[in-house]
């Protein structure tokens, strides 16, 4: 018997496990609150070509990262030397595209080979889906239903910076806070979910290179109250009160750029900067608490060796564990900042690991998804093929691991 295309496509989404309604791992950059850590079991250590459930040629290029929400995945995508800027819509079951949304939005060339014109990861909840488009001129927000009509957008205005834009937007409560540190005028934003009306903004210091490609996380601190974490040139490690937008401490210890996100690792929140080549980047921690200017009094160690600049670590039971851009792996004491192991992955890597079932996963640029042990002694698990080189973060929802690699997504399921 002869089956068409259409009947094969039903009878493939027929053998597909089914997605439970509930799993809404990953709906921002690095999952849930920035942290990149899930407890998902039966995402596969070790796999081939052959195991894709689903691979996927995407229109466009870019570096962000997946978000999901039930059955549907939703990523920002680049055309035409960033000329014309997209938010697309798959199917998570079979990765076939539902909707694309596409804006014409001009910017000067990049210089930097290793970014992109889509390097900021949307956001989204169960009514809506944000993203964010950004050119020289403009600094759109816009926000769309699941089914892709466009509920609401605004114009931060203009905006300036040596390698475009790379933060992504987060969600709290009914705001979504958007960081727009860059070599210009500076804020941090947040508007109504509802309406995309300004609920606070808050002022920041401009500075050369001042750009910040990092997105926050909010830390609940001992006495119940929540605290927004930010990392940047121009202000270091901050602390603003998410609410009100009102600032709570800074530390301002850089001199370099920053792309890595912030990491609350036990009683310190962890930020790096960095540049090209390596050369004076460095990873600071600093003591949670505290008032007004902290940077004299609230550092508990820095450490120059290994570092990374744009991959961001990760934490758990109070050991800290990052890959740096150019392939060292390291875990150390977070509260002391003792390291326990240091191994070079002979790799280069601009995706940040992720932990999955005390797992780490981390893609290199080209094309290999290394899988590492986490815990007081180094072991290196596993080398699988993903297709093609990668800059991005993986992600996990629904008991399945998402890479997007430079021109596809990848989906790899549980072995049954």
């Amino acid at each position: 018997m002869k089956i068409s295309n259409s009947g094969l496509r039903f009878f493939l989404l027929l053998a597909l496990p089914a997605l439970p309604a509930s799993a809404q791992e990953w709906t921002r950059f690095r999952g849930p609150n920035g942290a990149g850590i899930v407890d998902v079991r039966g995402i596969p250590v070790k796999w081939t070509t052959n195991d894709f459930v689903w691979r996927v040629p995407l229109p466009g290029t870019g570096h962000s990262q997946p978000v999901i929400w039930g059955d549907r995945i939703f990523l920002t995508t680049a055309r035409d030397n960033g000329r014309e800027r997209l938010l697309v819509c798959l199917d998570k079951r079979d990765g076939r595209q539902v909707w694309t949304k596409s804006y014409e939005l001009p910017m000067p060339r990049l210089t930097n080979r290793n970014t992109s014109y889509a390097n900021g990861s949307a956001v989204v909840d169960a009514e809506r889906v944000i993203a964010t488009f950004v050119s020289t001129e403009h600094f759109w927000v816009r926000a769309f239903a699941h089914d892709g009509g466009l509920l609401w957008e605004r114009d931060l205005g203009t905006f300036t910076s040596q390698h475009g834009h790379g933060a992504s937007p987060m969600i709290y409560e009914r705001t979504v806070i958007v960081t727009n540190d860059q070599d210009a005028t500076s804020s941090v934003v947040a508007l109504d979910l509802a309406t995309g009306k300004t609920v606070w903004e808050a002022n920041r210091r401009a500075s050369d290179n001042g750009t910040a490609y990092s997105t926050p996380c909010v830390h609940t601190r001992p006495d119940g109250t929540d605290e927004l974490l930010l990392t940047s040139k121009s202000h270091g490690i901050s602390s603003l009160d998410p609410r009100t937008g009102r600032s709570n401490w800074e530390a301002p210890v850089y001199k370099l750029r920053m792309a890595a996100s912030p990491v609350v690792a036990g009683g310190v929140v962890i930020g790096s900067c960095g540049q090209a080549g390596g050369a004076g980047n460095q990873l600071t921690a600093v003591r949670l608490g505290g008032r007004g200017d902290v940077g004299a009094t609230h550092v508990a160690y820095v450490i120059r060796k290994a570092t990374p600049y744009v991959t961001t670590p990760l934490y758990r039971d109070g050991i800290l564990y990052w890959v740096s851009d150019g392939g060292v792996a390291t875990a150390l004491e977070a509260e002391t900042g003792r390291e326990l192991w240091s191994e070079r992955l002979r790799a280069e890597f601009f995706g940040s690991p992720v932990m999955i079932d005390r797992r780490i996963y981390v893609p290199t640029v080209k094309g290999e998804m290394v899988v590492l042990a986490t815990g007081e002694k180094f072991e290196e698990l596993a080398r699988n093929p993903i297709g093609e080189g990668s800059h991005t973060t993986p992600c996990v929802d629904g008991g399945r691991l998402y890479v997007r690699t430079f021109n596809h997504l990848v989906c790899i399921a549980p072995k049954s």
